[in-house]
């Protein structure tokens, strides 16, 4: 994991150096242990390295290929093993064991297709200097991120938007975003941002910038692929194949230089993944897993004892951490200058909390359990989905049976039916969410990507592959990336490998929630490998914050959101009272960016 920044310049000036210094100081957070440069004429790279595979110098980058390419990489390759054998058979010599070197010498073997044979996660950008481009690329589902902005005179790019702030100084705030973000709790839905001007390259996709015309293309390189042959499996053959493919990814995953562990919450997608990873580690290395837990000091909302009995049974060792008050509101400002946009909730700073001790005991990489819930129909709202994709008699049994499922009532399910799978229902939710913003800020809702991901419901693969690229998953990426880069830490994400989500998402659905059980395949394959309480057990709590407990409701909050400039020239009237938390944190803490970038509606 690292950080990248580059500038182009449209008039042929030149980079200078300092602009480049700039840019990578403001990320020095991401890459600790080397910094590099490169300069040609008005094509100028930046990176700073955190080291993860072949920690020598020797891999440091810019990373050159003879007088050819130039690479700035922030990610990981997880097969570089499999592809440097493929490029040794077709008569390429390496300097390095690193995954960067294999990433460079591939795209001299295969060119701009080069991506298509990658199992990893990255942005990088490639100088060809033969062809007079620069080729960049994000990774399938987006986990590295990859932030742009152009005018007339430059190109601009880095892996935060930090950076490009040095250069291009942006305080006008994108309004159609933060409507969306307060109304319809999206942000990822597009490739803009809350910066008007700056956007990002979404995953799955290339930009090829042409360094003759200044013009850029962008396109995709990888969909989802569903396996029909994979859907008509058994469930017997279907939990193999599921376990089969989770355990090697865990297996690529584990391949680094560096002192590594895991995220546990106690719940069943990160127990699971602790206890395939600590058996690998332990053949491996001979030695005790690492996990890392976050514990609330409410005990509505603690998963901790959870979390202490799956480490005690598989042998782990367990750091624990119960974050305070105290240690919360020291917190406030600086996760949200590292997240760098407005986030929804509290859980962001439970993340953060856990990099920051993953910090403390020297751990470089972490994995953790993103991508699991959507890829196995882990929430509650997809009671919605299994009632529009089944008959009446098996809807009226799967209602009885649903707090089995996912530990919520019957009426609380046919409520979220009517509202997760019925468009105009969720519309009048965004709209009563959205009640006191003036109408001409209103009518910038767009309802385009609600309307399609409620549509989708009647087909699961569709309604997964909508969440996976434009509304779920790239937000919790977004969240994750940057709490772990804020401390150097690089986490690594089994359920997202891209062979195993075909995977998941071509089994029967039926297998996902079955026999009075959601996550069933999963919990088929923990059972006799954990403890009974956990395979079992039916609420879903994960990282959830205290609020209460770390931020009580005052009119201190109230104050600072009436305070705000953005939301004065937003909201028709002065707000005099929030019941919704959710929306009193999104407020706040619109107030708090506001100030710390000086933003402007």
């Amino acid at each position: 994991m690292c950080g990248i920044a580059g500038i182009i310049y449209k008039d042929q000036t030149q980079v200078k150096e300092e602009a480049l210094k700039r840019m990578t100081d403001r990320m020095s957070h991401r890459g600790p242990d080397a910094e590099g440069f490169f300069i040609k004429d008005n094509v100028g790279f930046g990176h700073r390295r955190l080291s993860i595979i072949d920690t020598s110098e020797s891999a440091n980058q810019p990373f050159y290929f003879g007088d050819q390419y130039v690479l700035i990489f922030n990610g990981a390759i997880y097969n570089y093993i499999e592809l440097r054998e493929e490029l040794e058979k077709k008569g390429y010599q390496f300097k390095t064991d690193s995954d960067t070197e294999v990433l460079i010498t591939s795209y001299d073997c295969w060119k701009e297709d080069c991506v298509k044979k990658f199992n990893g996660m990255w942005a990088f950008a490639i100088f060809d200097v033969k062809n007079n481009k620069v080729f960049c690329s994000r990774d399938r589902f987006g986990i590295k991120p990859f932030y742009y902005f152009t005018d007339n005179n430059k190109f601009i790019f880095a892996s935060e938007i930090k950076p490009i702030l040095e250069i291009e100084k942006i305080t006008q705030v994108n309004v159609q975003v933060l409507v969306q973000f307060i109304a319809v709790n999206l942000t990822e839905q597009t490739s803009e941002t809350f910066f008007q001007g700056i956007s990002k390259l979404p995953g799955s996709h290339n930009l090829v910038y042409d360094l003759v015309n200044n013009t850029y293309e962008i396109y995709r390189y990888y969909d989802i692929h569903f396996n029909e042959e994979i859907s008509k499996l058994s469930l017997e053959d279907a939990a193999s194949l599921f376990d089969k493919e989770l355990e090697r990814s865990i297996k690529m995953r584990l391949r680094c230089d560096v002192k590594i562990g895991s995220a546990l919450s106690g719940g069943l997608d990160s127990s699971y993944m602790a206890s395939k990873a600590s058996k690998i580690y332990k053949e491996q290395k001979k030695e005790k897993f690492n996990v890392i837990s976050v514990g609330s000091r409410d005990p509505k909302n603690d998963e901790s004892y959870y979390s202490k009995l799956v480490s005690e049974h598989l042998g782990l060792n367990q750091d624990l951490i119960y974050p305070s008050q105290e240690e919360f509101r020291k917190k406030i400002n600086d996760v949200i200058i590292s997240q760098e946009e407005p986030f929804p909730g509290l859980s962001i700073y439970m993340q953060n909390f856990l990099m920051e001790e993953t910090n403390k005991l020297n751990i470089k990489v972490l994995l953790d359990g993103q991508g699991a819930d959507e890829i196995l129909l882990g929430y509650s709202r997809y009671t919605a989905a299994y009632l529009r994709n089944h008959s009446f008699i098996k809807n009226l049994k799967f209602l009885l049976s649903v707090p089995g499922h996912y530990d919520i009532s019957i009426y609380k399910g046919i409520l979220y039916y009517l509202y997760f799978s019925v468009f105009f229902v969720r519309k009048l939710r965004i709209l009563f969410r959205a009640r006191n913003i003036k109408s001409g800020y209103r009518k910038k809702i767009d309802f385009t990507l609600m309307k399609n991901l409620t549509n989708s419901y009647s087909d699961i693969f569709k309604m997964q592959r909508i969440e996976i690229f434009w509304t779920q998953i790239p937000e919790l990426l977004k969240f994750e990336e940057k709490n772990s880069m804020a401390f150097g830490v690089e986490t690594r994400l089994p359920f997202l490998d891209y062979k195993f989500v075909e995977t998941c998402l071509s089994i029967n659905s039926n297998f996902k929630i079955y026999d009075k059980w959601s996550k069933y395949l999963l919990r088929k394959n923990m059972s006799g490998n954990l403890p009974d309480e956990v395979t079992w057990r039916k609420r879903k709590i994960g990282f959830d914050a205290p609020a209460d407990k770390w931020w009580p409701y005052s009119e201190e909050i109230l104050e600072k959101i009436n305070q705000s400039e953005i939301l004065q020239k937003l909201y028709s009237k002065k707000i005099k009272k929030i019941k919704n938390r959710e929306m009193q944190w999104k407020l706040y803490n619109i107030a708090i960016w506001e100030k710390i970038f000086d933003m402007k509606l």
